[in-house]
């Protein structure tokens, strides 16, 4: 049904500060400043501003210059396209202190401290030559007057570098605070007030303090994200204490909606989505993170805790079920499950994706640019990006469609009891610990080839069109086998060998896989292999007519690498899965198959005949298939004995009961993190101008230069850095960024902007703070007396009177601050998607308290959702589902749900630092005519009449404070009877309208109700 939109709509939807226009045109009119009119004193213009240039002349003479400030912002304007980390054109860059005093390739001093003379960067800014100029004027304008003194006074004093403000340690305000005094403090509730004045003018008045009923509302829905009930008002109301903004506060944050309000902050920044993203985009079971991360905020777990858990929590000492969980972070990348892709580009674009994720989310760093050269802007080297990679690029996924490695959970883990969870995650640790004491027994025997035989291929056949060739090393070559042209999937090999006349008897069999180019493979990993089942028998007779004479039967199945995410022992029993490289190999594989005892050579027996079945294939049928294979055997007792010794037994059937029980659980199977072993783990190497597939030097983790360094890794110097140590970097108080960035993130969230404006950008680009001292203050007590703790934080803020002034604005005030950036007045913002749909359901009596589980699907329009692939079809929830909080709503990447992405969702492909504001028509078509507002319409129309007292005029009144959280004026009253009394009119005439409500009064009800949900007080807070 259309609801035609009433001009009460137009009326209320306009900005506070607009209805001050016309009175701040009088005001200029009765100041005499209109243009061409002089003001009633003092010199004429002219004259006072002559006078004030000299004045600045006078002072900048005297003043020193800051380099940060002044220089550095120059250079970024002028020169650093031609100069920087991109460009470095005449062997000049102005990036990092060491080459702006180094030479350039003429020879020439860039700059002399102390001497601009000498210094080739004036010659070249004050050239009249346009050949010489700089910059040139195709590139820009000269540089004024202004900006050439400034770098000559720069050069004077000795050229004072300085380090960009977000890398130098944030400092408490104790000292600075202890200098001055608060110029208003009986206005003032804290140091957060204090700091905030210092950049008021001495005769600025701060707005007053909202009304009551408005704080409530305000804070309601920026800590929960809905808002007050009726008895939050009424209980508020009532308590008149200097405590009572306290009380309503702590009970805010402990609130399970504070948990779920600020979870949808945190999934943005997660990319979080119910879907694998690209064409295909089908489901991902990985809902138990986002109810992770509604826990973790709930019981307010240290900002560290929460960085280490999300980013390495399987490389903690003993991880938990929700540690595991919590590593589901970085396994919110994108998986491409279309046919005929290169899982190695689409795996390297996932890493690529948690690196830039990480810098973005935790250091408010752009580094995606690194990935081809230096930073434009920043001192990041390019081979520095690849070192933050190599942190991210030893994990075991691999851009398959099963997503492996996923932890199965129960569906009910919610409900599960601490012991329960706990042997969760006993059983996962189990397994691995395990697989590592059995790999780590073997070695010996592994890397002993004394007692091996080389053994001869005589002959070797495929099924399908795949070719083999037999190369029988000559020349000192080793004998292998090698596939050759079109390779077929499922291709079984067929392979002949002959056998020494001194090899009598046999325990083992090794197989060696290569890459067809070993070394190009370390660089660029070739396509893999997955042996499904392998078979031995003893053969003899003519050579040209070999028969079998008996099978070989193995009992293990010995590998290379104890973390494989396949069971080698699965090459036994002719599974799909067995012994594999997947999907890629980049070194030379082993595998050893060992018989149950030593075996007799049969009389006849000439030879082994081995057949290899191989079923898998990749997304595309890319036939996963050996190429080249070397067989050796030996008869040496030491393999039997070790397959039988009692650990290795005890062992062995503690990984296969393990297994089995971790299958038997039924539940999602959610992605995790899990590091490769150091015996598989990958080389990383720089990108060559970010060419995946161009490989340069080869690096070792590590972090950026111009940060802190890296704690070592124990006593090792040898030692790899892994996730965890970045993690615990991160999460430190050295770390100068990540404090910042967490305050200034969350005082976004609260204000609207930013004590940095730039919320994605900390960088030299990026705005620097409105309030410096403040941002740092905030930063080093977080980290510091606060112990990480957000929920204080949020307290200390909203607590503030800052946060407590009302919105309004005059048209000067916003003339003057339009950003608010100077935050003399209080913050009004739209709320977010999920705020909006949110609260039409909770002021209706609809929304669902319902906490965790799988994404459910509201109500949405038809047709949208359609996925040709699978067959995957939008099943509206029914009963209570339907009315479930924005954040648990289904999120497919490629189709998020219309009415959130109409109010600025994201698609989430990607991290999303802040949603981008827009006012479009659509909107408003969304919260008039959309089922979802229909409906709590409806909902809160029959409220009215239950909850709202008797009589129309009551049951409005009721309703707008309901909405707004105010008290409706008379002529908003005139205005909703009017509407009221055009809505019992319409009913009887109206079929649309009978179908809606019982009466000409519930009608009219229904449209009073509708109207308030849309109104400009009720979309904002």
């Amino acid at each position: 049904m259309l609801v035609h939109p009433s001009p009460l709509y137009r009326r209320f939807s306009v900005s506070a500060f607009a209805t001050y226009g016309g009175a701040f045109a009088v005001l200029v009119l009765a100041a005499g400043l209109v243009s061409g009119q002089q003001p009633a004193d003092g010199p004429p213009a002219s004259e006072a501003n002559a006078s004030q240039a000299h004045e600045h002349q006078t002072n900048a003479e005297a003043s020193e210059v800051a380099f940060a400030e002044q220089i550095r912002p120059l250079f970024n304007t002028h020169c650093i396209a031609c100069h920087g980390g991109v460009k470095e054109a005449g062997g000049v860059s102005l990036i990092l202190r060491s080459s702006v005093l180094g030479e350039a390739d003429s020879g020439e001093a860039i700059v002399v401290p102390g001497d601009p003379e000498l210094s080739a960067i004036m010659a070249r800014v004050t050239s009249d030559d346009p050949y010489e100029r700089m910059p040139p004027p195709e590139h820009g304008r000269a540089l004024t007057a202004e900006e050439i003194d400034t770098l000559r006074r720069w050069i004077q004093q000795g050229a004072k570098w300085q380090e960009h403000w977000a890398y130098v340690p944030p400092q408490n305000a104790s000292a600075v605070l202890a200098a001055g005094e608060d110029p208003r403090p009986q206005w003032s509730r804290g140091t957060i007030d204090t700091l905030v004045q210092r950049r008021w003018q001495p005769d600025a008045v701060p707005n007053p303090p909202a009304e009551r009923s408005q704080w409530l509302r305000r804070v309601t829905l920026d800590l929960t994200g809905v808002p007050p009930s009726n008895a939050e008002y009424e209980r508020y109301a009532a308590d008149d204490s200097p405590l009572a903004d306290g009380r309503v506060v702590d009970s805010l944050l402990a609130s399970p909606r504070f948990a779920e309000r600020w979870a949808a902050v945190w999934l943005d920044l997660a990319r979080y989505a119910d879907t694998k993203g690209y064409e295909k985009d089908p489901h991902r079971d990985i809902w138990p993170f986002r109810d992770w991360v509604i826990r973790a905020i709930g019981d307010d777990m240290p900002f560290d805790d929460f960085t280490i858990k999300q980013l390495a929590g399987d490389l903690l000492p003993q991880p938990s079920t929700d540690d595991l969980v919590a590593t589901a972070f970085h396994r919110n990348t994108q998986t491409n499950t279309e046919g005929g892709t290169d899982d190695e580009e689409f795996r390297l674009a996932a890493v690529m994706d948690r690196l830039q994720t990480t810098f973005e989310v935790w250091q408010a760093t752009t580094i995606g640019c690194v990935q081809c050269h230096s930073h434009p802007y920043d001192p990041i080297e390019h081979d520095e990006y690849y070192k933050l990679l190599a942190f991210f690029n030893t994990s075991q996924d691999v851009d398959l469609d099963d997503e492996r490695p996923t932890l199965t959970i129960p569906s009910d883990i919610a409900a599960l009891d601490s012991e329960n969870r706990a042997a969760l995650a006993r059983l996962v640790r189990e397994l691995e610990v395990v697989k590592q004491q059995q790999y780590q027994a073997s070695r010996p025997l592994l890397e002993n080839r004394n007692d091996e035989w080389q053994l001869m291929p005589l002959n070797a056949q495929s099924t399908g069109q795949t070719t083999l060739q037999v190369h029988s090393g000559a020349g000192g070559a080793a004998a292998e086998v090698q596939a050759v042209g079109t390779l077929t999937q499922g291709s079984r090999y067929t392979i002949d060998l002959a056998l020494p006349d001194a090899l009598n008897s046999l325990s083992a069999v090794r197989l060696d896989v290569l890459p067809t180019d070993v070394e190009t493979a370390r660089r660029n990993p070739e396509t893999g292999f997955v042996v499904s089942r392998l078979q031995a028998h003893w053969i003899g007779g003519e050579p040209d007519e070999m028969k079998p004479l008996a099978e070989i039967p193995f009992t293990m199945v010995v590998g290379d690498d104890p973390l494989s995410l396949d069971d080698p022992q699965a090459s036994l029993k002719g599974n799909a899965d067995g012994w594999s490289a997947k999907p890629k190999i980049s070194r030379p594989r082993t595998a050893v198959f060992v018989t149950d005892a030593v075996l007799q050579r049969p009389a006849g027996a000439t030879g082994l005949r081995l057949s290899i079945e191989q079923k898998q294939a990749l997304t595309g049928n890319i036939p996963l298939l050996i190429q080249r294979l070397r067989v050796s055997a030996t008869a040496a007792e030491s393999w039997p004995q070790w397959v039988h010794a009692e650990q290795t037994e005890h062992r062995s059937e503690l990984i296969a009961a393990t297994r089995k029980e971790l299958a038997a659980i039924k539940g999602p199977r959610v992605p995790v993190m899990q590091q490769q072993s150091p015996a598989a783990a990958r080389e990383t190497f720089v990108f060559v101008r970010g060419n995946w597939l161009e490989k340069g030097d080869q690096v070792r983790p590590d972090v950026p230069a111009v940060l802190p360094p890296l704690p070592a890794v124990g006593d090792d110097p040898q030692a790899m850095p892994t996730r965890y140590d970045l993690a615990r970097w991160l999460a430190s108080p050295e770390n100068p960024l990540t404090g910042r960035v967490v305050v200034n993130r969350v005082w976004f969230h609260l204000f609207g902007t930013g004590l940095v404006p730039t919320l994605e950008d900390f960088g030299s680009p990026g705005q620097p703070p409105t309030h410096p001292e403040l941002l740092d203050d905030l930063a080093s007590r977080f980290a510091g007396s606060m112990d990480w703790s957000v929920k204080r934080l949020v307290r200390e803020i909203v607590l503030s009177a800052v946060y407590r002034q009302s919105a309004t604005a005059t048209a000067e005030q916003h003339a003057q601050d339009p950003h608010n950036q100077l935050l003399q007045r209080g913050p009004r913002n739209r709320l977010t998607a999920e705020m909006v749909r949110d609260q039409a359901l909770m002021l209706s009596g609809l929304l669902s308290e319902t906490m965790y589980g799988p994404s459910v699907m509201p109500p949405q329009p038809e047709g949208i959702w359609l996925s040709p692939y699978n067959g995957a079809r939008w099943k509206t929830a029914e009963g209570a589902d339907r009315y479930r909080r924005g954040l648990y709503t289904y999120w497919k990447r490629t189709s998020g749900y219309p009415s959130m992405l109409t109010f600025d969702a994201t698609s989430r492909e990607r991290c999303t630092l802040r949603r981008v504001p827009t006012n479009t028509p659509l909107q408003a078509l969304v919260t008039m005519n959309d089922p979802v507002y229909v409906e709590a319409a409806q909902g809160l129309a029959e409220r009215m009449a239950e909850e709202g007292g008797t009589g129309m005029n009551a049951q409005i009144r009721w309703a707008f404070r309901r909405c707004t959280g105010q008290s409706p004026d008379n002529e908003m009253m005139t205005a909703l009877l009017s509407l009221v009394s055009d809505a019992r009119a319409a009913y009887h005439s109206d079929a649309a309208a009978q179908g809606i409500a019982p009466n000409a009064a519930a009608y009219a009800r229904f449209i009073v109700a509708h109207t308030l949900l849309n109104l400009d007080l009720t979309l904002t807070r």
